[in-house]
């Protein structure tokens, strides 16, 4: 689909998109916060919202309207909460953009405007929802506040599949199989993070592990562990740092520095080792997720084939009634 032509198309229509709701549940809502915090940054004119599901029915925003423009995902294309959010947001008469893995899904409807996407690790990140989430807020911003770092980021975009390719080599040549070991030692331990990577630690933790892995974890925010969670570090506690090359890497930076002498378990994944360095700075936050996911993907793969746990096992999803 041409992106371009289908925010012109809403501007057109709405005159000018004031809100944009990204809407979504779990790994789906992971994919689209750095969307989210492209606008919260970058927007002059349109206000950004970033909701599960179900709190976007039950705590609706009183500017949902006319003016709004509403982005659902739903990978399986059926989430009935996505499905609700969507009714809703045309009720309000806002526009709507759902993504989806799965064509001729409930999901995929003549009630709004849906994006079958391909899935898989030979899918560019342009073509999946993180990227195609980057590019409809960029577009949002371009065209109504003119984006000084939209050059910058279909730039970013073309790259960051040629930089996962070399990492996945790297990160399975020089930490998955530890990580797995530290997962067999460690029945739980904290993953941390920040700025649009935090989507991805929250990801790693409740997707890759505790979903797939049934592996107990905890997420925390670099900035918040020092706000409380820092006073349970302590030697042989495992914790698992994702540090940024971009503008937040300064506080991941201050959570680096106790860690490295308030606990002897300890492993990061540093963007900066991992060629993040070569996406240029001003976009480098937002794209950072892309790569982050993908090794998650390698570490958990890691500790599937040491547990003998298959990503794809499930004890309750989609087997018993919640």
């Amino acid at each position: 689909m041409n992106i371009h032509e289908i925010i012109e198309a809403v501007i057109a229509e709405k005159s000018a998109i004031k809100q944009v709701y990204w809407v979504a549940c779990g790994g789906s809502i992971i994919d689209l916060y750095p969307a989210h915090c492209l606008m919260q940054t970058e927007s002059l004119t349109a206000e950004s919202g970033y909701y599960t599901a179900r709190e976007f029915t039950t705590m609706v925003p009183r500017r949902l309207g006319e003016q709004s423009l509403v982005v659902l995902c739903s990978h399986s294309g059926g989430t009935p909460e996505v499905m609700a959010a969507g009714e809703l947001a045309c009720s309000k008469g806002a526009s709507v953009i759902a993504l989806t893995n799965k064509a001729g899904s409930a999901i995929d409807s003549a009630k709004w405007l849906c994006w079958v996407y391909a899935w898989g690790h030979e899918v560019p990140t342009a073509e999946i929802p993180l990227g195609i989430g980057l590019r409809l807020a960029a577009e949002v911003i371009n065209q109504q506040d003119e984006y000084v770092d939209y050059t910058a980021l279909q730039q970013g975009l073309r790259q960051i599949d040629e930089i996962i390719a070399t990492d996945r080599i790297k990160i399975n040549n020089e930490m998955s199989e530890q990580f797995a070991a530290l997962c067999k030692g460690h029945p739980f331990f904290y993953i941390l993070g920040s700025g649009p990577t935090f989507s991805q630690t929250y990801g790693f933790a409740i997707c890759s592990l505790m979903e797939m892995q049934w592996q107990h974890c905890s997420y925390i925010h670099t900035a918040e562990y020092f706000h409380g969670p820092f006073e349970c570090t302590e030697p042989g506690v495992f914790y698992f740092l994702q540090m940024s090359d971009g503008a937040h890497r300064d506080m991941d930076q201050r959570a680096l520095d106790f860690l490295q002498t308030h606990t002897d378990t300890l492993m990061v994944l540093d963007a900066k080792d991992y060629g993040m360095d070569a996406i240029d700075v001003s976009v480098r936050d937002y794209l950072e997720p892309a790569m982050f996911y993908m090794m998650n993907c390698e570490l958990r793969a890691a500790r599937g084939r040491l547990f003998n746990h298959d990503p794809d096992i499930r004890r309750y999803m989609g087997k018993v009634s919640y």
